[in-house]
């Protein structure tokens, strides 16, 4: 049996819920660990916090800013559809606020979440939030705690990170452009990306599925723009780059390993 049919029968059944803040969070952390662990035949089910209303937008023909929310919830349905995402849970809780409003009532969803599919993994952000981003860390606390509520019955916790240097490299990997600012990626100084990160503990070969992450990222059209840094770069420098997901274990009751830990390498320490 080959090591692929190993990993479709390993998934088989399992449910794996990524929980995160904006629509596009899910392909830019780990989407393609996501494609990876569908189409392994998982059930990988997707909790969005907010609909991304209070977003910039890098186009202005794109979308009239009052309705953004409703054309990124549409826009995370499709990147969903091809990254192979079976279920798409998109809450109301306000963009941009994250961190401070409706903390019981996110907790208790995502409390509901794990009742109601059991998944063999749960994935997050990790402390800081990719970038320092404070409603990512808000979804951070919020997965945290909730996971932690359910003891050692809760399933294992994981946080993905993008080390530091890589979305520097994505963004000198091409030439730039306005959508992307001077040196910036979408406005955000690309150094800051995994500028603290604990070290990950393990990592997801995706490089069969960066072609995927790529094209669910260009679905967010209103936040990639027309010339967003990851369409200018040819596909072996893409794998190069983005071919690896990194993640960590969180520090929860759990007793068992998921599925996304037996699909990794793990990190040598230090």
């Amino acid at each position: 049996m080959d090591d692929a049919q190993t990993e479709k029968n390993a998934c088989s059944g399992r449910t794996i819920l990524a929980v995160f803040a904006h629509p596009d969070d899910e392909s830019l952390a780990c989407g393609g660990t996501l494609a990876r662990l569908a189409d392994s035949g998982a059930r990988v089910v997707l909790l969005c916090a907010s609909r991304g209303e209070s977003g910039s937008v890098r186009h202005e023909s794109l979308v009239d800013v009052n309705d953004l929310g409703r054309v990124r919830s549409e826009e995370l349905l499709e990147a969903a559809r091809t990254l192979g995402i079976a279920d798409v849970l998109i809450c109301d809780h306000p963009d941009g606020d994250l961190r401070w409003a409706d903390v019981s009532e996110f907790h208790e969803e995502i409390v509901a979440a794990i009742g109601r599919y059991r998944p063999d993994g749960v994935i997050t952000f990790a402390e800081d939030g990719l970038y320092w981003h404070l409603d990512h860390i808000g979804v951070h606390e919020r997965t945290y705690t909730a996971v932690r509520s359910l003891g050692a019955d809760a399933p294992p916790l994981y946080y993905v990170t993008i080390p530091k240097g890589v979305m520097r490299a994505v963004v000198e990997a091409g030439p730039r452009g306005e959508a992307v600012g001077e040196g910036k990626f979408w406005g955000i100084e690309p150094d800051v990306f995994g500028e603290a990160a604990r070290p990950a503990t393990f990592v997801v070969d995706v490089r069969a599925w960066v072609p995927r992450k790529l094209a669910a990222l260009s679905c967010h059209r209103t936040q990639v723009g027309p010339d967003h840094p990851f369409a200018r770069i040819d596909e072996a420098e893409a794998k190069r780059l983005l071919g690896l997901e990194h993640f960590r274990r969180a520090p929860t009751e759990s007793r068992w390993e998921s599925i996304i830990e037996q699909m990794g390498e793990p990190v040598p320490s230090a």
